[in-house]
């Protein structure tokens, strides 16, 4: 089993978030489109996942209630994922 790297997990994140999204923009013109919410669904479920993988080994990508933290208080160190530090 390939162990993910912290920008593979942070890609997935994000393609997630964007499927996402795009499935949300497609469901507010198309609302009874039945595969296009199951579609939607099962995005925003690898979207929980994969944010839940990337989180638990590298900290929140989010603040302001969006994701929980461990004992004691913790928030991202360095690099942040918008760093240009980070892709090094």
């Amino acid at each position: 089993m390939k162990r993910e790297s912290r920008q593979d997990l942070l890609n997935k994140v994000q393609e997630l978030s964007f499927a996402a999204l795009d499935m949300n923009l497609y469901l507010d013109n198309h609302p009874d489109d039945k595969k296009a919410i199951n579609t939607y669904n099962n995005f925003c479920t690898q979207l929980l996942q994969a944010r839940t993988a990337y989180e638990s080994k590298y900290g929140p990508l989010t603040n302001f209630g969006y994701s929980p933290s461990r004992y004691p208080w913790q928030w991202v160190d360095n690099p942040w994922p918008w760093d240009r530090a980070f892709y090094n």
